[in-house]
């Protein structure tokens, strides 16, 4: 039987089509009102795969404009009740379901403070929405399986598409245009061999820099979700400041490399850990003694690093199932996460 992620995973290129054809005049919209307003700084509102999807957006905004953008804690609203001094920012709210009420009450505080706000949700009407200055619906579509997929990639589309019209840049715009078509290239790649080398394996390592780091990130917890398997995500050269000191003989790491400026470093970094011994894939094909894992090329780094979710969420998928779990309905989780 095939599960409900597999099946969600599979209309990753469609959502994304659906979302470029059908929401290019908010696109537009906010690209115009981001460049009247000008803002200093940017601030980004999420918890989970949103928040990773969230991080993907602050590398690609601090690369593209060289604004500084910062995530705000939640509890700020919701816990300590702080008024926020934003008159001079953006934000961006992203959420699937637009109803955790400390996303929604910190995005309420964002705008109350002065910043124009965002928000990314695939659900409207919804709190989150309306909490919003202007709210952009991601059209991933119903998504039934708890581990959010889809829903991840589209909030980075959404968000790169906005950047693209805010910027004026065509490159980046020509390479989202060209995303489902990518996309579907990248789901078709076959990452199960991974399978083996976590087999028996207790904690593995994702790795990247900049925007590949988000998705190591979302891939960690994609482990955790979905396979009950501990993993932890850091940054190529981070990963060398302690962390190191437990990656053993035959240790299990996922270094996600795009084609970018960082890619030396992260194979760098993969080489010097495969040549220790420790259990090494990593998306390039220059790692070295790594294990290679393919990937697809956009000529764009931003999309580039977007891609690489795509067969690591075909490949965990597999194996929770090969693991024995429900990758639809882990235990302790549900779909909706509602947190003060």
């Amino acid at each position: 039987m095939t599960t409900l992620m597999r099946q969600e995973i599979d209309e990753i290129p469609d959502a994304v089509a659906r979302l470029l054809d059908n929401a290019n005049a908010d696109f537009h919209e906010a690209g115009a009102k981001l460049k009247a307003r000008d803002p200093a700084v940017i601030v980004t509102i999420a918890r989970g795969s949103s928040d990773h999807a969230a991080h993907f957006l602050k590398y690609a905004i601090e690369l593209q404009t060289g604004l500084p953008v910062a995530s705000l804690g939640p509890s700020l609203a919701s816990i300590y009740q702080t008024r926020l001094r934003l008159d001079r920012a953006a934000a961006f709210a992203v959420s699937q379901s637009g109803k955790s009420p400390d996303i929604v009450a910190l995005a309420q505080s964002a705008r109350k403070g002065g910043a124009l706000t965002f928000s990314l949700v695939n659900t409207l009407p919804s709190p989150l929405g309306e909490a919003a200055d202007h709210a952009i619906n991601i059209q991933a579509g119903p998504e039934k399986a708890v581990a959010a997929t889809k829903s991840f990639v589209n909030s980075i589309v959404a968000g790169l598409a906005i950047l693209a019209e805010w910027t004026e840049d065509s490159l980046l715009a020509k390479a989202v245009s060209a995303l489902p078509k990518n996309f579907a290239k990248a789901i078709a790649l076959d990452w199960s061999h991974i399978g083996e080398a976590v087999k028996g394996e207790e904690s593995l390592y994702m790795l990247g820099r900049g925007p590949a780091l988000a998705i190591a990130a979302e891939a960690a917890l994609k482990c955790k979700e979905t396979c009950e398997l501990h993993a932890e995500a850091y940054s190529s050269a981070e990963v060398m400041h302690g962390p190191v000191s437990l990656v053993a003989p035959q240790f299990p790491v996922i270094a996600f490399a795009a084609r970018d400026r960082a890619e030396a470093s992260v194979t760098d970094i993969a080489a010097g850990l495969a040549h220790k011994g420790a259990n090494v894939f990593v998306t390039s094909t220059k790692g070295g003694p790594a294990k290679p894992l393919p990937f697809v090329e956009t000529n764009h780094p931003l999309t580039d690093a977007l891609l690489l979710i795509a067969p690591f969420y075909g490949f965990i998928e597999q194996l929770s199932r090969a693991r024995g779990f429900n990758p639809d309905a882990p235990v302790a989780l549900k779909k909706v996460t509602e947190t003060q």
